[in-house]
């Protein structure tokens, strides 16, 4: 005897996924054409809104955490299109050291789809109560470009390698910003160098490393080189 499994209320709850994360992008496409002359800011937040035709309360429901969210959406939206990117390659041609370095320059590249968005979003993840979700989603890029590069460590290393990662990360978009491809790339090749000389860099890896390089890294995106 067969049974009648209702499945409405799943496909209810799949629509609502879907309409909510469609909705969300389109928010966050208005929040791109705005953010140059509007900041990252919760007025941001409003004008998007008001573009996209949804009411405040939509907004407060889809986005509680208000430019905190739309920064968080937007750096997913970059991870994703550098992963498309990657998946392009070729990743049993590419010893590690390449892999890495594709995998940093796929993230500046849609990084820089959003150019005219960078300083006003790194002035916004610059102000320290902002540093914990900057931390955070630089740590999901570096565990996204790790994992699609094949590292399966599972001891302290995986930890290690996506502090290590993640600096480097911050620190080559900021060059990028300031100085050109050009001065990134060399950036990005010496930085390599500590992450293939790996076991005698970690050494030296304090607890604090991490986050000096986040706040430098975003101090220069904002204020620019020095």
């Amino acid at each position: 005897m067969s049974e009648n499994i209702d499945t409405s209320g799943q496909a209810s709850g799949q629509a609502g996924a879907s309409w909510a994360d469609s909705t969300e992008q389109r928010i966050l496409d208005e929040a791109l054409r705005l953010a140059p002359s509007a900041g990252w800011n919760a007025g941001l937040v409003s004008r998007a809104l008001a573009a996209a035709g949804l009411s405040e309360a939509e907004g407060q429901l889809l986005l509680p955490e208000g430019p905190r969210d739309l920064a968080a959406l937007l750096s997913r939206r970059h991870d994703a299109a550098a992963m498309e990117r990657l998946r392009a390659l070729d990743l049993a041609t590419l010893k590690i050291r390449q892999r890495i370095r594709e995998g940093v320059i796929a993230r500046l590249d849609a990084a820089q789809e959003n150019g005219d968005v960078l300083r006003p979003l790194a002035v916004f993840l610059a102000f320290p109560p902002n540093l914990p979700l900057a931390g955070r989603l630089t740590w999901e890029t570096a565990d996204a470009i790790w994992r699609w590069a094949g590292d399966m460590a599972t001891d302290e290393n995986h930890y290690s390698k996506r502090a290590i990662l993640s600096g480097i990360l911050v620190s080559t978009l900021a060059v990028d910003m300031a100085s050109g491809r050009t001065s990134a790339l060399s950036h990005l090749d010496a930085r390599i160098d500590n992450v293939m000389a790996f076991e005698q860099w970690k050494a030296g890896l304090k607890p604090m490393d991490l986050a000096t390089e986040m706040v430098e890294g975003l101090a220069k995106m904002r204020y620019g080189a020095r």
